[in-house]
């Protein structure tokens, strides 16, 4: 059974006097267990297409089926119940509460859920995205890297069946963002299906699948040659808490 399988799903804005066709009827496939960059210029309907699959909106017209459950017609109560189950999300603001410990952050889907032994889930996230010795600090005493492990945590703790990251390296330097496609890349070799939107081709590269959109339609759908491993990367990155070489004349 597929993740995502969408048809002929299209999305109408109506803008004045204007109707803007923001996705033209897309066929689509995700299987589980795929790595797939969403790739596009501004306007070209990729943020569009992530709102769509995420159940953050509804299509004009089209069929969405989300593990199997056709969601495109679903109310309000049941896309939240649908998110809840199946649904990860890694944003590019990270959305931590800034007066909350990381292990209070990750515990919050948990709490929503009715979930018991929250504590001890939460704990079990932060540790598989290497934050276990961070759990008691706030956002502001963590680096941009460790605040986005922890939204990755709090993302996987319900055990979704898909993770979707908005420009999850959108505001880290280059170091760091190797450090975060490592941590998916971690994630999507034990099994999980992540989607992730990008404009820099260097992170799309780390997945195995680009997806790229113009004027609300998919222009190319490839399978990536040669995968990008971010744990290699980073083995010839340079330390950036090691000193500056200096050279001298």
């Amino acid at each position: 059974m597929n993740i995502i399988e969408v048809h002929r799903l299209s999305k109408d804005y109506v803008m004045g006097d204007q109707v803007v066709h923001a996705l033209r009827a897309i066929d689509l496939t995700v299987e589980p267990g795929e790595f797939v960059a969403i790739m596009g210029p501004s306007g070209s309907g990729k943020s569009t297409f992530m709102n769509l699959i995420g159940c953050l909106d509804r299509p004009t017209n089209g069929e969405y089926l989300l593990n199997g459950e056709a969601v495109a017609r679903m109310n309000d109560n049941a896309l939240a119940d649908v998110r809840n189950r199946y649904l990860g999300f890694i944003f590019q603001n990270f959305n931590l509460l800034p007066r909350t410990s990381a292990i209070k952050n990750v515990e919050l889907p948990l709490m929503y859920a009715g979930s018991k032994n929250r504590h001890e889930k939460a704990k079990a996230a932060l540790e598989l995205v290497g934050l276990g010795q961070r759990m008691d600090h706030k956002p502001s005493e963590l680096s941009g890297g460790q605040q986005q492990r922890v939204a990755i945590a709090r993302a996987i703790v319900n055990e979704p069946v898909l993770l979707l990251a908005d420009e999850p390296t959108g505001n880290l330097d280059s170091h760091t963002s190797e450090e975060i496609m490592a941590v998916f890349q971690d994630l999507n070799h034990d099994g999980k299906t992540v989607v992730i939107v990008t404009h820099e081709e260097e992170i799309a590269l780390h997945c195995k699948r680009i997806i790229r959109f113009k004027d609300g339609r998919i222009m190319v759908d490839e399978k990536v040659k040669k995968q990008t491993n971010a744990r290699e990367v980073l083995q010839k990155m340079p330390n950036p808490d090691d000193p500056p070489i200096v050279v001298t004349a």
